[in-house]
């Protein structure tokens, strides 16, 4: 039998409505629960520190972090490790910079004068043209990962953060080692190895909102079997020197990786794949601790997620 009065009926049905919307509890006063998205990953920095021919243990390094599927969301690096930093964070492949790295020659990067400057018998342009060929992008902030090199400001003694601009003349900046390299012009500045004042730059990781941060220090042993001429006698003395300086500072990592390079020196290219082994050994024995450091934040987080504080 049909309706006859179907006025009435919408209008009984509204009421209704009503009735049972204001009789639910807590359906007059509270708003529905707004579902909530997982709490966030740690942002975790990789830092890079300085040592020239023993930066090789940087691809090893990154090479298990790959593997172990470790995201990096920053990268930081002085001299070498900027070099190593910038490739990478261009890339994204372990394998692509482990193919670059042992193919890097001494000459592809050092371009010395026979008639030294009194600044330095290496201009780096050479460095600085290897690194911009090498790379898809022109500029530090369109790198797939985000990147800062560490350089010394050699008129103030400032620590100057490159993270934008060229990317080879950031690299070229941070690892111009004073009485080798000529210092470099950029941004009004004279620009020095970053290593001068901070070898492995925690710090700036820091700064930049890491939670989590995992520094390599290639210049733990600062013994050397090569110290035959100027070149390496003023390589060693930085190396010596930019250890003592940031032996401290880097106990502010959460991870710290130390590769075994024994005496390597600083210009021993002819000790690539061992340098690349000793940074594997090292970043494998301290997966464990990296995982637990993660771990360990996300679970802070669960839980303050969970009562949201």
């Amino acid at each position: 039998m049909k309706n006859k009065n179907p006025s009435l009926t919408k209008f009984l049905s509204a009421i209704l409505g009503i009735f049972v919307i204001f009789n639910l509890p807590g359906c007059a006063t509270s708003p529905l629960p707004v579902p909530q998205g997982l709490p966030p990953a740690p942002k975790i920095a990789l830092v890079l520190g300085g040592g020239a021919a023993r930066g090789f243990a940087h691809v090893g390094v990154i090479r298990v972090l790959e593997q172990e599927k470790i995201p990096i969301d920053l990268i930081v690096g002085t001299s070498v490790g900027s070099l190593i930093g910038a490739i990478y964070a261009d890339t994204r492949s372990s394998f692509d910079l482990e193919v670059l790295a042992l193919k890097l020659e001494k000459d592809d990067i050092f371009d010395f004068s026979v008639f030294s400057s009194t600044t330095g018998p290496v201009k780096g342009d050479r460095l600085e043209k290897f690194v911009q060929s090498k790379v898809k992008k022109a500029n530090i902030e369109e790198l797939q990962i985000p990147f800062a090199a560490v350089a010394t400001n050699l008129l103030t003694g400032d620590r100057v953060v490159l993270d934008r601009g060229p990317i080879g003349r950031a690299v070229r900046s941070s690892s111009s080692i004073p009485g080798v390299f000529t210092p470099v012009f950029h941004q009004n500045m004279n620009l020095v190895d970053g290593g001068v004042i901070d070898n492995v730059p925690v710090d700036v990781a820091r700064e930049k909102g890491a939670d989590i941060v995992i520094a390599v220090n290639i210049g733990k042993n600062v013994a050397s079997k090569n110290v035959g001429n100027i070149i390496d006698i003023t390589l060693q003395a930085v190396n010596i020197m930019s250890y003592e300086i940031s032996k401290f500072k880097m106990q502010g990592a959460d991870i710290l990786i130390e590769p075994n390079v024994g005496d390597v020196g600083m210009m021993d290219f002819g000790y690539k794949e061992f340098c690349m082994r000793a940074g594997i050994d090292a970043a494998q024995k301290m997966m464990p601790e990296l995982k637990k450091k993660i771990d360990a934040w996300m679970l802070k987080k669960q839980s303050v997620h969970k009562t949201g504080g």
